[in-house]
């Protein structure tokens, strides 16, 4: 094995297309690993943990970085090549089309080139993005803070300068928002419509907002808070803020609220607000007590998709109602002795910590690293135990990789080794389109799941392979031929998370022995 890295001095390219490079070069034959970041002392840091740096590099935050393992210098030469390539190709132009416009270099040329914007879309590392925030809401600007890795008391002075200046900042590590129906970040393509979404969790918008598509109905806006949001540190500014101007807005009919529980205090200032907005709140904090939301006169849900159900009722003068069972005939072949477990690999990590509360409720013995309900906490996240479920999102498996819904190697690689496991019963998965994600999701997943089915059948086992797609029918992955790829390839597909779970639920739960 061999490992190579290159710097390229002043080059900046902000997170999403560096995990869409990292997850291109790591397809490449004979890349085991590859990884392109800013070289900021924190990245480093995280490349040498991961196994992908050795040594000192003479590289700075404002420098490039790009570290491939793999087969053998010449491969990773070609790989890095590659890269470089990729970084030098710009749309081209011609004399004839008059003389090259200079790209902007700073939020003030920007601003400058655009100056109707009201809204700054920042991914830099996090050691240098509260400082960039800070630069546009003196400009003026709203802030999407996608980057992570934010101090939290540089959050909560962001967010209090912003209330202060009639300003809003979503984020740090808002990954998903659709404002003015245009979608940013990891987001998905959803026809606008009269429901407004105020939202702690990235891929809990997504799900519900495609739902909402789904079920016939559409989306106002889409404001994502960040995961610290409401938390007693910040206080909920962000959710405040966002559930004030959608009870101000007149395209809003119906506003959701989605979370996992906020601090107590902080819970009870929200549904106050709430109660207050003059239009139907539905609320979804997912583990909350939901008496507690209904005597606020709100609308409690249990999931996502529940949330969405209410939503679209709601905006159409109905009565909302939820999909708590499912009374189809599970119509799969017996279980072989000693098949008794569920196995859940989700990119999503509010729809693993919702698939954790479910199976919690009704299975003995499930364990998580995002624990929650009558789940427990995973000792050792790369060896599962009796129920599993892992947010292969988290940090400790992103460290020198691309994101899950980028890169989808490291749960395939996961995949595998649950399918070998003869008392795996069911593999559970998710699977997210949208913007941002991998640009063909199924292409990757399907052959795993063959395999696996496969080998399964060949060693005396049925292995179910469940889950759901995580888009609409506008998205650019397409998704009917995604989910066409994926039942092919033998993989069953609910309509949502919680079915999805729910049904895994069943399969076990029938087993013999269980």
């Amino acid at each position: 094995m061999a490992q190579v890295a290159k710097v390229i001095r002043n080059f900046y390219r902000d997170s999403v297309a560096l995990m869409q490079l990292s997850a291109r070069l790591s397809e490449l034959p004979g890349v085991r690993q590859a990884s392109a970041v800013m070289a900021s002392a924190n990245n480093l840091a995280l490349l040498r943990e991961a196994g992908l740096l050795a040594g000192d590099v003479a590289a700075g935050p404002n420098d490039l970085l790009v570290a491939l393992d793999g087969e053998d210098e010449t491969t990773l030469g070609a790989a890095l090549e590659q890269a470089e390539r990729a970084f030098d190709s710009q749309p081209g132009s011609s004399a004839a089309a008059g003389p090259r416009r200079e790209p902007p270099r700073s939020l003030e040329m920007g601003l400058e080139s655009m100056p109707a914007a009201n809204l700054a879309l920042i991914s830099t590392p996090g050691d240098y993005a509260a400082a960039e925030a800070l630069k546009a809401l003196h400009l003026g600007l709203n802030v999407m803070l996608f980057s992570d890795n934010v101090p939290i008391e540089d959050e909560v002075a962001l967010k209090r300068y912003a209330l202060a200046h009639e300003l809003m900042v979503m984020g740090p590590d808002c990954g998903t928002a659709i404002v003015g129906g245009i979608p940013l970040g990891f987001a998905n393509a959803v026809r606008r419509g009269s429901i407004g979404l105020v939202g702690a969790s990235g891929t809990g918008l997504q799900l519900v907002t495609c739902l909402i598509d789904r079920l016939g109905g559409g989306v106002s806006q889409a404001i994502g808070t960040g995961g610290h949001d409401l938390s007693r540190d910040v206080g909920g500014i962000t959710m405040l803020q966002g559930l004030d101007a959608l009870a101000d807005d007149d395209a809003t009919k119906v506003i959701v609220l989605i979370s996992k529980p906020p601090a107590p205090e902080i819970a009870a200032r929200v549904l106050a607000r709430a109660r207050e907005a003059g239009k139907p709140v539905v609320v979804n904090f997912l583990g909350a007590d939901p008496a507690s939301i209904a005597a606020s006169g709100l609308t409690p849900v249990k999931t996502l998709e529940d949330a969405a159900l209410a939503a679209v009722a709601l905006a159409t003068d109905r009565k909302p109602e939820s999909r708590a069972s499912i009374s189809a005939p599970l119509d799969l072949p017996p279980l072989a002795p000693g098949q008794r477990y569920v196995r859940g690999l989700y990119s999503g990590g509010t729809l693993c910590f919702e698939a954790a509360l479910l199976l919690g409720e009704v299975l003995p013995d499930v364990y998580s690293n995002t624990p929650v309900g009558g789940a427990r906490a995973l000792e050792n996240v790369w060896q599962s135990r009796a129920h599993t479920l892992i947010d292969l999102g988290d940090d400790v498996f992103t460290r020198g990789r691309p994101h899950p819904m980028i890169d989808h190697r490291l749960r395939n690689e996961r995949l595998a080794v649950e399918a070998q496991d003869p008392q795996t019963a069911v593999i559970l998965l998710d699977v997210v389109l949208g913007y941002g994600a991998h640009a063909d999701p199924a292409s990757v997943i399907a052959p795993v799941i063959e395999a696996s089915i496969a080998q399964a059948a060949a060693s005396g086992r049925h292995l179910a392979v469940l889950g759901f797609v995580c888009g609409t029918a506008t998205d650019p992955q397409n998704l009917q031929r995604q989910e066409a790829r994926l039942r092919a390839a033998g993989m069953r597909l609910a309509g949502s998370n919680a079915e999805a779970a729910r049904l895994a639920a069943r399969i076990v739960a029938s087993a013999k022995g269980t």
